[in-house]
């Protein structure tokens, strides 16, 4: 397979390309949350330390990684949160075609990272923030070229491989460990240049991971500002609040195609959404079902990934954080959405020192002189001082119908 295969197709074969990723953009997160729920309520002690001790971890933080990352003392410890659609388990063993059917995807060598999200939670026990990235920021990837971020883990990765593989390695097994590490590194560089943040921490949760969880926790309650359908994603919602799960719930997750802001609509769907998830995984009716508990902890040990030293508890409360509103859900600022690359990809493009002021403006600092902007930054009130920008997420607050968040 090429570099270009892994890259992302013009949007003439994005069906396609919606199919292949289909249960990424709502679960991320949701993996690492099930440990939440045990967390919040002291219970099942047994079952939180077997999900410590059984989720694998990866070296991501690499010698050239730690070189060229920001400094460490920028006021906030820095979870990654990434999704992968791999068709591994986390012990990278290839999932079943009855498993691919399921998830209404097929088998591939490719891998994106179809979600994003940096969690900042501020030394100080302030508010802390989720910041998403949309997957089509265009980037610059280290060791190979401008693309998608969400293509900087799966090219590398795939370009390591190779070179592992030229070297002489047949060890399957150590080939996938040693090129996954590799993608996650090089992903976690791009976070760096990008936002001028250095990662403390690196989760990844799998494709498998959004399939057993949905169904452990039974569904969730979203509200719609406007009915909607989309043949493309499978869409077909009334207006306001209803219960999803399975496949209503992979449509509500994924539809791009007749949101106003398209991708960044989607955006906004799955952060209601894991909103929504917490809610669920915190409810008493979660909490007391020994079933859905063990289903949660098999899942988590089946789909999860973790940097070395990450205390899967601790992240685990801040998780749980996101149902009182301690940790609140931002997008990064965005230049053009629908730009075109020289590869006639569709991209969005960013203003890299005004995303790295945004994101160290979120904890009431000023990004390092190496990351900040040249210039004032007056982007529509996107980066702001600390109080315009918390009176702007004031007036921008959402509808809510009987406690649910309501979306485009």
């Amino acid at each position: 397979m090429s570099d270009e295969a892994l890259s992302h197709e013009p949007d003439r074969k994005s069906g396609g390309r919606l199919r292949r990723v289909a249960w990424m953009t709502g679960r991320v997160l949701v993996a690492l949350a099930s440990a939440a729920a045990l967390a919040s309520a002291g219970l099942a002690r047994d079952t939180v330390q077997s999900v410590r001790e059984n989720v694998p971890t990866s070296d991501v933080f690499s010698e050239e990684v730690e070189r060229t990352a920001p400094p460490a003392d920028d006021g906030a410890d820095d979870y990654l949160v990434v999704g992968s659609d791999t068709r591994t388990d986390a012990q990278g063993n290839p999932l079943p075609e009855r498993v691919l059917r399921q998830l209404r995807t097929e088998a591939s060598d490719g891998l994106n990272t179809d979600t994003i999200i940096l969690l900042r939670v501020p030394k100080d026990g302030s508010k802390g923030y989720a910041i998403s990235i949309p997957r089509d920021t265009y980037v610059k990837i280290p060791g190979y070229q401008d693309d998608k971020i969400n293509a900087a883990y799966g090219v590398i990765k795939y370009r390591t491989a190779q070179k592992l593989r030229g070297e002489g390695k047949t060890d399957r097994a150590e080939i996938e460990r040693l090129s996954d590490t590799a993608g996650r590194s090089a992903l976690t560089q791009v976070i760096h240049d990008l936002t001028g943040v250095r990662v403390d921490h690196y989760a990844e949760v799998n494709l498998y991971g959004f399939y057993l969880l949905t169904e452990a926790i039974g569904g969730v309650r979203v509200c719609l500002n406007h009915s909607t359908s989309d043949p493309n994603s499978g869409a077909n919602f009334r207006k306001g609040v209803q219960k999803i799960s399975g496949g209503s719930a992979l449509a509500f997750v994924r539809q791009r195609d007749g949101l106003p802001r398209g991708d960044l609509d989607r955006i906004v769907r799955q952060q209601a959404f894991l909103g929504a998830v917490m809610q669920q995984l915190l409810s008493a009716g979660t909490l007391t079902d020994q079933a859905k508990l063990t289903a949660l902890t098999d899942a988590a040990g089946k789909s999860v990934v973790v940097s070395p030293g990450l205390d899967i508890l601790q992240l685990a409360r801040h998780l749980g954080s996101m149902s009182s509103g301690a940790v609140e859900f931002v997008t990064i600022p965005v230049e053009a959405v629908g730009a075109r690359n020289e590869r006639g990809q569709s991209i969005i493009t960013v203003d890299v020192p005004k995303v790295r002021d945004f994101v160290a403006k979120l904890v009431g600092r000023q990004a390092p002189p190496r990351f900040a902007s040249r210039r004032p930054l007056l982007l529509n009130g996107a980066v702001p001082d600390r109080p315009a920008l918390q009176q702007q997420q004031q007036q921008q607050q959402p509808a809510t119908i009987d406690g649910v968040r309501c979306v485009d």
